[in-house]
């Protein structure tokens, strides 16, 4: 039925919104609940309870505590802050304590927040129990986040009404809710803002036991056929991560489709993960490239961190946020008054030679 012959037809028809039979079946094929889980992105992956959660045992005894409490106390649970590098589980998090909470969730993030009216707007469309979750909330505007105190404490927002010598100030209460923060840089929030959260929360790299747990439980849902050495194999060039575990299940996953017999067993994930460029330690092509540099380029340095930004072609930003910490955390890397010095392990690690050290030179001001 063509959308002119729907139009036409009068309000309240039922042959007006009757799709056709070719209709019916695309929309069938496009529902939800007949997408592949991976054609749904991250949310199909995520564990919906504390229970399935994996890893942060610390972290999820504190929650246990804390929402059992508020569930019988039939109360909101108290602000919490999850703090930590990007793919650990801070967004997931969220989504549990609105699950355990039987709450609505709200979701939005602090770049989206350009206004104070925005946040307003979010804030009294809560209705009790709900939970507000701000990602990147260390990117707030300020004007935005001195809204936010009144909030968090009291549920009471203030409205001006009104400019220069009439304006006014009306107060609006709001509903009691939850408000759950993440943030990858926990030193950008401001000390009122921080003080606000009941709890603050730092998740931690993940051992490889619980990325192999994690990449089991993605095999079952994505339907892998994969074995325990395989899970292990990519646990362990996964940086501690589970976001990049899942990634590299489903990059081992296509790689075994189209190369091998579709199961994933340790020399299946080995081969495919070194075909993505994702070696032993869990360097990727980008951060070898960096290391590189630093040994080839720069004789293992100290090089700063702009020379060096500018030999891989990447903004300072990246280097020092996205490739740098894993590098620095791996031992290949150091960070010194003069600049980047790449260790002896890198040497190692790359093949190279590492430069021999000149007897006859003078010891400079900082050797």
């Amino acid at each position: 039925m063509s959308r002119s012959e729907i139009l036409a037809r009068p309000p309240g028809d039922a042959a007006a919104v009757e799709p056709g039979p070719q209709e019916a079946d695309d929309r069938e094929l496009m529902s939800p609940d007949r997408l592949p889980s991976d054609r749904l992105g991250e949310a199909a992956l995520r564990p919906r309870s504390l229970e399935e959660f994996v890893g942060q045992s610390e972290l999820k005894g504190h929650l246990d505590v804390l929402l059992g409490a508020a569930r019988k106390r039939r109360e909101p649970v108290d602000h919490l802050l999850f703090a930590g590098p990007p793919g650990l589980g801070k967004t997931t998090l969220a989504h549990i304590v609105a699950n355990e909470l039987g709450a609505h969730l709200q979701t939005t993030s602090g770049p989206a927040l350009e206004r104070a009216g925005d946040l307003a707007a979010m804030l009294t469309k809560l209705e009790s129990g709900d939970v507000l979750f701000i990602d990147e909330i260390h990117r707030l505007p300020r004007p935005v986040e001195e809204v936010l105190y009144p909030a968090m404490e009291d549920f009471r927002i203030d409205i001006v009404l009104g400019k220069g010598p009439a304006a006014r100030s009306i107060p609006l209460d709001l509903a009691p809710f939850t408000l759950v923060g993440a943030t990858t840089r926990t030193g950008l929030i401001t000390g009122p803002l921080r003080d606000r959260f009941g709890l603050v929360a730092r998740l931690d790299f993940y051992t490889v036991d619980d990325l192999v747990s994690i990449t089991e439980r993605t095999a079952g849902i994505l339907d892998v056929a994969t074995d325990t050495a395989g899970a292990a194999e990519i646990a362990r060039r996964a940086r501690g991560t589970p976001r990049i575990a899942n990634r590299l299940l489903r990059q081992v996953r296509d790689f075994s489709e189209v190369h091998r017999d579709g199961r994933v067993d340790a020399k299946v994930a080995a081969d495919g993960l070194d075909f993505f460029g994702v070696d032993e330690l869990g360097l990727d092509r980008a951060s070898r490239g960096v290391l590189e540099a630093v040994c080839s380029n720069f004789g293992g340095g100290p090089v700063g961190l702009s020379t060096l930004a500018i030999a891989v072609s990447e903004p300072t930003e990246t280097v020092e946020d996205v490739y740098e910490p894993y590098l620095i955390q791996q031992g290949l890397l150091m960070r010194t008054p003069r600049g980047r010095v790449a260790t002896a392990a890198a040497w190692v690690h790359l093949g190279l030679e590492a430069p021999q050290a000149d007897p006859d030179a003078q010891p400079g001001l900082f050797t």
